[in-house]
């Protein structure tokens, strides 16, 4: 499948600085993934990374020159060798040391400056990202830790390393992580000092489960990607976000805190307790309407006697409108923002709905789309205002519909400061 172009890494200057691990081998599909996505990566090699994997491989798939070495010019892609460093820290966004040995955080944490990364990292103003790994007890020993400290103090992001088998065949923690985390990372370092930065955003997603019994359940075809893209948006945008979600199967935006629950008394529950303090709420999960009204305690048997089942439902916690009370009292949150899914009458269904619940956005789509909505990884929406005016968005990825969104939530958040 094509990797979108993400808004947040378009033309980034990303320096890779590799290192001498085994886990070198993950740098690369990063560096191809990255390029993908749209930036700019320019792969700083140590000597001993040189022995895991060949500058070749990673110059194949940046499409971009490979710094080596300090003192040959004709490896120094095209930059003179004395200020190669210098070029290359110079309006670079991130530098990213993945993998990072227990050797590299030494240098790093002590100014030490022997080699073309050390040099580019003491030269460079950009933030720093160090992903750790290394065999053994390598990372808990006292002296990496040391090391690790005084780099975040100094404001440096860490991707913690994971437990599992290393290449001695020890078990243990040290391990670099796969590539959607070192993305999600490199995302959150980047997006740190964005448009919402500071700023408190709760997101709810997927579709909520209703027990009719101890082993079945209501629910509907939500598949929760919309709030995923919607958190992992604000996650982009500098956010401290807060992901309610009943989704399944779905990876993890890196950096946001999760909060897993089932039915719509506990999103209810959940939503209710974290908007103290919060700045805006994206309900984006569609919660169910209706709840059987007595749970068996029993799985329900299918019997000879009828070929029927009855069953009494009553109406779900309205979650908004819980919202709409509770922000009367503590005006919190500051911004609000609601989702319609509708099957006809869209504009009027969702203007309706956007009066009942006091929201200050509506995103309504068409269910009735093939291409978007349920299931799928594009959507088509209507985004209404509380001044009653409107947009109507073309079909665009549900990653690209989060980031509009987000974008409307940093200007009403601005406006009402």
């Amino acid at each position: 499948m094509e990797i979108e172009h993400t808004t947040l890494l378009i033309q980034k200057r990303i320096l890779l600085g590799v290192t001498g691990s085994i886990a070198a081998y993950k740098a690369v599909d990063l560096a191809s993934k990255l390029t993908q996505m749209g930036a700019l990566v320019d792969v700083i090699m140590t000597d001993a990374a040189q022995q895991f994997v060949t500058p070749l491989t990673f110059q194949s798939v940046t499409g971009r020159p490979v710094y080596t070495n300090l003192w040959q010019s004709d490896i120094s892609g095209g930059l003179a060798a004395h200020i190669a460093h210098i070029g290359l820290a110079e309006g670079a966004d991130l530098l990213a040391v993945i993998p990072a040995t227990a050797n590299t955080l030494a240098k790093l944490a002590h100014g030490l400056a022997d080699d073309l990364l050390s040099i580019t990292a003491l030269a460079a103003r950009c933030p720093l990202l160090v992903a750790p790994a290394m065999d053994g007890g390598m990372y808990q020993h006292i002296t990496t830790q040391t090391n690790i400290t005084t780099l975040q103090d100094r404001g440096a992001f860490l991707v913690d390393p994971e437990e599992g088998r290393f290449a001695s065949g020890l078990v243990g923690l040290g391990r670099l992580p796969e590539t959607p985390t070192l993305i999600g990372a490199l995302r959150r370092a980047l997006g740190n000092d964005g448009a919402l930065s500071g700023q408190k955003i709760v997101v709810t997603a997927g579709g909520t489960r209703e027990s009719l019994d101890p082993v079945r359940f209501l629910t509907n075809r939500s598949s929760g990607k919309q709030g995923y893209a919607l958190a992992q948006a604000a996650l982009d945008a500098g956010a401290d976000v807060t992901l309610i979600t009943s989704a399944k199967g779905l990876p993890m935006p890196y950096g946001a805190r999760i909060i897993t629950v089932s039915s719509a008394e506990q999103m209810q529950q959940a939503v209710l307790t974290q908007i103290v303090g919060t700045d805006a709420l994206l309900m984006a999960a569609a919660v169910a309407d209706f709840r059987p009204h007595s749970p068996a305690s029993h799985k329900i048997k299918k019997t000879d006697e009828s070929s029927t089942l009855v069953l009494t439902l009553e109406k779900t916690p309205d979650i908004l409108l819980s919202v709409k009370e509770r922000r009367r009292d503590v005006h919190r949150p500051r911004v609000v923002v609601g989702f319609a899914a509708e099957s006809e009458d869209l504009i009027n269904y969702a203007r309706s709905k956007m009066e009942r619940k006091g929201v200050d956005l509506l995103i309504a789509n068409d269910i009735t789309a093939s291409d978007a909505g349920f299931d799928v990884d594009t959507n088509r929406v209507v985004v209404l205002a509380s001044d009653g005016s409107y947009e109507q968005l073309e079909l665009m990825s549900k990653a690209k519909v989060g980031e509009y969104i987000i974008r409307r939530v940093a200007q009403l958040l601005n406006h009402r400061r």
